[in-house]
């Protein structure tokens, strides 16, 4: 069950030539895969390309219908394998995942694959998700593309520009028999726009007809003397059928200005953000048109030198705007402009920052400093004061105006003016204030998650046992390391938890834990986590959660998940794969929401005699799943007048000491506090809110812990019978006659 469905909006993808699409932009992407005449597509899903893994699934009938083969592979690096079906046949294939950290997983087969070269065009779609967005190590994919000799793509973020970069991506591809890297931004992946679509092409050549008729030609396979010829081929062949395809076509843009003595130079992924800044400050109107020469490199390796010199000649300075580091493009740049003998000053790290995203604020101080230097006249369009004295200028007014209520917004627009002004950006002027009272929130696990009492239960295993090494792994899971649990040393990678700790090995007092979720185990961890422990006769725990999905990538199915997918094979259990490769010591916990038992099955891990690897599997379903999957059948039930029932847990503020442990080992955010209501009861009371989805953790972990009984359930009953209702009476009685009772006696000794 993935996050999202787009069941509906796939049927899109039907439409024929001249029709307008409207839609986002991994919507796009699957059009553009389909006019393009793809014969397969694989991939693994992750951010921000997820939704395309989820758009590809549920429009499988319709590549069906065009002979166009799916698969969710295994791992990014089953992804990157599967290209090999366009090595010796003219077949169009992609593939897909999730930036650098896919990148890496699939590096071994990338690198053969680039090596050999292709015949049919080979696209690698990557979800580069650096800067503020992103969930992993902050690497750019560039230096893998200079690193295998990878064409990299990186298109303006409009869906014209993404459709014609698939397009043009198959057609560079096979005009110079190498793999090409399309790079889609977290905003160019979730960009709504429109296009005029094309018809969708059936595969001119075919899975099945490559079957039927085979084909090998040893120069494309990497083995020796061929693999030696390979790199020479890269240089002398492939590398100028490139570059003479990228000119010819026209695939990086030039837009003209007025003041041509300077320019920019822009990744084409940056292009939204460069026009809005240049937008602030005057020097480009709201349809995108630039008084500075732009030079948009939608490809941004290979460098093309001849645009590159014959952008810059003649120019007194060019600015380039290249998001990350290290600074590949700019060295680039330095080294065709003095081998040219031209004498243009180039820009880039000087005036902006050498890492972090390039949001619009950091290129609009980076322009602005560029034009200090070498153009101060091109900021002379605003009126002669500070921008910061303009931006506070505003804000005093509009704090002073009499019933005005200040604006939050990012931008303030000022009126509009005879001549183009620049635009200040201003804050809201209470933000630094409200940082310093309102606390952090750092990430954490859902409500309700099953997660959560795992971690409770160690926490607690921990107190009696004493602090152990934890090595965690890449899932929801890894937000253990954070408060409240505070668990955890190193992550290494998906699915590399229990090889995180092979190194701690050795005899000791106590022994090491590594956790990996359902995920991490099917995508690397039976092999390097498990099958490593075995045969390296690891003594340390292995716990390995199972909430049934690849969760923290959207919810996509496993081979282990409970569904029944029509497409794939699931329900194959863990515990066989893990008793497969030899582990002898294993328990399956099937409700992880017992913290007394998953506690205690930890403690007898730790303290066992028995040697070997201790795997646990703690079993239970991903809330966000659960709730996606029971809501609407709850609803239709409640609409369909049959009675059902919905758990509620509550906090008793009579009872409650408000010494919030409770909270301190769950952390759950239905668990809030509240004040308690009583003048001789001055901390405040912990209290459930409305959220809660009653999963119970909150009343299962002060059980275990041996904390208070302040915790009850209420079931409360849509569309109840008679019995329930005169059971509803009863209870009603009972508990007004033993109120008033209090209430009396109360009232009798009260002074």
């Amino acid at each position: 069950m993935a996050e999202r469905s787009f069941k509906k909006e796939v049927q899109q993808l039907r439409i024929g030539a001249g029709e307008e699409f409207r839609g986002e932009g991994i919507l796009a992407v699957t059009k553009a895969l389909l006019q393009s005449g793809v014969g397969y597509v694989a991939g693994y899903q992750g951010s921000p390309i997820s939704h395309l893994m989820d758009v590809l699934a549920d429009a499988n009938d319709i590549l069906q219908e065009l002979g166009v083969h799916f698969e969710a592979s295994a791992s990014e690096a089953t992804a990157a394998a599967t290209l090999a079906a366009s090595v010796m046949y003219p077949i169009r294939g992609a593939v897909t995942w999730k930036s650098t950290v896919g990148t890496n997983v699939a590096s071994d087969a990338l690198a053969n694959l680039a090596s050999g070269g292709v015949t049919g065009g080979a696209l690698v779609i990557v979800g580069e998700d650096y800067g503020e967005g992103s969930s992993i190590m902050q690497e750019r994919s560039h230096a893998f593309a200079m690193k295998s000799q990878i064409w990299l793509l990186d298109p303006r973020p409009n869906l014209e520009s993404m459709v014609k970069a698939v397009e043009d991506g198959f057609e560079l591809s096979e005009a110079s028999k190498t793999p090409v890297m399309l790079q889609l931004r977290i905003r160019g992946c979730h960009v709504h726009g429109r296009f005029i679509a094309k018809e969708n092409k059936r595969p001119a050549f075919s899975l099945a007809q490559a079957l039927e008729s085979p084909a090998r030609d040893t120069s494309r396979i990497v083995l020796p003397p061929a693999s030696f010829l390979h790199e020479q081929e890269k240089i002398k062949d492939r590398w100028p059928a490139a570059i003479r395809y990228i000119k010819e076509h026209k695939l990086n843009e030039h837009f003209d200005g007025d003041q041509d003595d300077i320019g920019l130079i822009l990744q084409g992924g940056l292009y939204n953000g460069v026009i809005r800044s240049l937008q602030l400050l005057g020097l480009a109107d709201n349809f995108g048109n630039s008084r500075i020469p732009l030079y948009v490199m939608n490809v941004t390796y290979p460098v093309i030198e001849d645009e590159v010199t014959e952008f810059c000649r003649g120019k007194r300075a060019v600015l380039l705007l290249e998001e990350g580091q290290p600074d590949y493009i700019e060295q680039n740049l330095h080294a065709v402009l003095r081998k040219a003998g031209i004498d243009t000053h180039l820009s880039g790290k000087d005036v902006l920052p050498m890492a972090g995203e390039y949001t619009t604020q950091v290129m609009r101080d980076g322009v602005r400093e560029f034009l200090k230097r070498h153009r101060p006249e091109s900021l002379q369009t605003h009126a002669a004061v500070a921008v910061d004295a303009v931006a506070q200028a505003q804000t005093q007014a509009q704090a002073q105006a009499p019933s005005s209520q200040l604006e939050i917004t990012e931008v303030a627009r000022p009126k509009p003016a005879a001549k183009r002004v620049e635009q200040p950006i201003t804050f809201h002027k209470q933000v630094d204030g409200l940082a310093s009272v309102v606390p952090p929130r750092p990430a954490g696990f859902c409500t309700g998650c099953p997660e959560r009492p795992i971690f409770s239960a160690l926490t607690l295993a921990q107190e009696k046992l004493g602090q152990h090494h934890i090595s965690c792994d890449i899932g929801c899971h890894l937000f253990s390391i954070l408060p409240p649990f505070n668990l955890g040393a190193t992550t290494m990678g998906y699915g590399l938890g229990a090889s995180s700790a092979a190194a701690f090995n050795v005899p000791a007092a106590k022994r090491p834990i590594s956790i990996m979720g359902d995920g991490g185990f099917w995508h690397n961890g039976l092999s390097s986590g498990i099958g490593n422990a075995v045969f390296n006769k690891y003594d340390g725990v292995i716990v390995i959660v199972d909430n049934f999905y690849a969760s923290a990538t959207g919810g996509q199915d496993i081979l282990s998940s409970r569904a029944d997918n029509p497409d794939r094979s699931t329900n194959n259990p863990i515990d066989h794969a893990v008793r497969g490769v030899g582990v002898k010591w294993v328990r399956t916990l099937d409700r992880t929401y017992d913290v007394a038992k998953v506690r205690a099955t930890i403690e007898e891990a730790l303290t066992t005699d028995i040697k070997g690897p201790k795997v646990i599997i703690a079993q239970s379903e991903c809330m966000l799943n659960k709730q996606r999957r029971i809501k609407p059948l709850f609803n239709k039930a409640v609409k369909e007048g049959r009675r059902v029932v919905k758990e509620r847990f509550g906090v008793d503020p009579d009872v409650c000491t408000g010494d919030h442990a409770c909270i301190r080992l769950s952390g759950c955010p239905s668990l809030s506090i509240k004040d308690s209501g009583d003048p001789l009861k001055e901390d405040p009371v912990a209290h459930v809110e409305s959220s809660c989805v009653g999963c119970g953790n909150c009343g299962e972990v002060a059980h275990a812990a041996v904390l208070c009984p302040s915790f009850y359930r209420a079931d409360i009953v849509h569309n109840p019978t008679g019995t329930d209702r005169f059971l509803a009476r009863m209870r009603g009685a009972v508990i007004g006659f033993l109120q008033r009772r209090r209430a009396a006696r109360l009232a009798q000794y009260a002074l």
